[in-house]
């Protein structure tokens, strides 16, 4: 037998932001389960939480799939292989260190086949919050040997978001990139953007947040519950001219702000909804100033 967290409450009125959200999970013995065709048994020793995971743990209507009961959550875990099915391709690669991967039908690259109602850790799709889980093959990729079974389990969400979002424009030295926040996304981003040459501008809301994000590799730090209206200061920073790119993780609430920041032909990425829903206009901003808002889909299903 082997433990695993279930969703036993499904109640859409709690809010995900809730403190009590995780009474709506319960420990469970499990079987173990067997690997079929073209399959593995991973032995999950780390699991990583994302906002999308509260969202799948409250039920809440701001996620696309409604949570049925039973559901193991998570969609991001890192383990290894003790059992591969007939014909899985790590039949001589027992006990190697994985990461399993969320969707993996999407590792070609082809966003068409991306669909929500197939993600681990949503919907019927147990994740990775169990010991033991199966996955078909497609659906775990070697781990780093340099990362840390922790550090592994956190990668896919955050540093593909991350390489996604950098990858909308060509990054090189003296491009403008702006963050929000520091959570796992927004710090790939300002490590990657800062790798690259770029110039990064990060905006947080405390000062000891702001301090992590230099360290990340950030050139100028931005408080917004000081500085509200930090779009405005972006501006200032780039002699009114604006960012090249805008990593936009809270969706509503900044989506606005975000366009402002961006420069006369910049790229806003749009990749998280961590702020409630509301009436954003856009439309005047986007043809008067002639800027570029990425729906960044192809990653937003792991917030």
């Amino acid at each position: 037998m082997a433990l695993a967290y279930k969703i036993n409450i499904v109640d859409d009125s709690q809010s995900h932001l809730s403190p009590t959200i995780f009474q709506n999970l319960s420990v469970k013995e499990v079987p173990i389960p067997e690997p079929g065709s073209g399959s593995v048994l991973v032995r999950i020793r780390a699991a990583a939480l994302n906002f999308r995971d509260l969202l799948c743990v409250a039920n809440s209507p701001l996620y696309p799939v409604p949570t049925v009961p039973g559901l193991v959550p998570c969609s991001d875990g890192a383990g290894e292989i003790v059992k591969a099915g007939s014909g899985s391709k790590w039949q001589d690669r027992i006990g190697a260190a994985v990461i399993v991967v969320p969707q993996g039908d999407w590792l070609d690259g082809d966003v068409s086949v991306l669909r929500a109602d197939k993600i681990l850790g949503a919907g019927d799709n147990d994740g990775t919050l169990s010991q033991y889980m199966v996955v078909p093959d497609a659906c775990v990729v070697p781990a780093p040997k340099n990362l840390s079974i922790e550090e592994a389990a956190a990668l896919v969400s955050t540093a593909s978001t991350a390489i996604n979002v950098l990858e909308s424009i060509p990054i090189k030295k003296g491009t403008t990139v702006v963050t929000q926040g520091t959570g796992g996304v927004s710090c790939a981003v300002i490590q990657y953007a800062a790798a690259l040459g770029a110039r990064v501008i990060a905006t947080s809301s405390t000062d000891e947040k702001l301090q992590m994000a230099k360290a990340l590799g950030a050139s100028e730090l931005i408080n917004y519950r000081t500085t509200p209206d930090w779009a405005d200061e972006v501006l200032r920073l780039t002699d009114g001219k604006g960012a090249d790119l805008v990593c936009d993780v809270a969706g509503w609430g900044t989506l606005e702000a975000s366009v402002k920041a961006m420069k006369l032909g910049g790229t806003a990425c749009v990749v998280g909804m961590l702020t409630p829903p509301q009436p954003v206009e856009l439309l005047m901003p986007l043809i008067l100033g002639a800027k570029t808002c990425k729906f960044s889909g192809k990653r937003m299903l792991f917030l």
